[in-house]
């Protein structure tokens, strides 16, 4: 397994541009890769359908988007016209690659195989993993779904929309965040400190113990 803050493995691969080195296909975007049971199954296809759709959204926040699947470039190659079918999207060619892992080396490394859902074989599938992966090659957020669960990919962006703005800013997001939201001052500031770094204020929050640890402020 990759932890939090470690850098992100540089793998090679087959995928449906061709082959790949991991980082060099990365570069200075943020990445999100993230994997799949098998191709022409429902649930997969609904989840590449919906990246497809918001492409344009990860675009936007300089985020490369990769998927992965146990079968092979060939399989892929003609999974994506039912993808871009169910999408309702007329694109040329597939706008974002999908990664062959036919032998499962990547599932294996990258602690992505789930023990409770097999194929007709017997063999353990892919789970629904999501790594993000900053432009220095570190690995910031991972989620892992079970097979039989489909992805919510509008959280995804809402979880890079806070990694990204707290990257920056000395704020953390709070529960049910959203974009335009209040944030919460970091606890290790002083009031003093905060009143310098946010000009447009805080608010604190009174609690029984007295302490004055709940504290927000307009995004910065």
């Amino acid at each position: 397994m990759v932890n939090l803050g470690d850098v992100f493995p540089d793998f090679k691969a087959d995928t449906t541009v061709g082959k790949i080195s991991f980082h060099d296909w990365l570069g200075d975007s943020w990445g999100v890769l993230f994997s799949h049971p098998s191709d022409f199954t429902p649930v997969c296809t609904t989840e590449l359908a919906q990246v497809l759709k918001l492409l344009p959204q990860f675009t936007s926040r300089n985020v490369k988007v990769i998927a992965l699947s146990c079968d092979s470039v060939p399989s892929h190659h003609m999974w994506a016209a039912d993808i871009k079918s169910y999408a309702n999207e007329a694109v040329e060619g597939f706008p974002y690659p999908i990664i062959a892992d036919e032998s499962r080396e990547l599932a294996v490394m990258l602690g992505m195989l789930d023990p409770m859902e097999k194929d007709s074989n017997g063999m353990p599938l892919t789970c629904r993993a999501v790594f993000l992966v900053d432009p220095s090659k570190k690995l910031r957020m991972s989620i892992l779904y079970p097979a039989t669960s489909g992805r919510n990919f509008d959280e995804i962006l809402r979880i890079i929309d806070s990694i990204q703005l707290t990257e920056n800013h000395k704020v953390a997001t709070p529960v049910n965040w959203k974009p335009g939201g209040d944030c919460m001052v970091l606890p290790t500031l002083t009031n003093d400190t905060a009143k310098k770094l946010f000009p447009k204020g805080f608010s604190v929050t009174k609690v029984p113990s007295g302490k004055e640890y709940i504290r927000l402020t307009p995004q910065p």
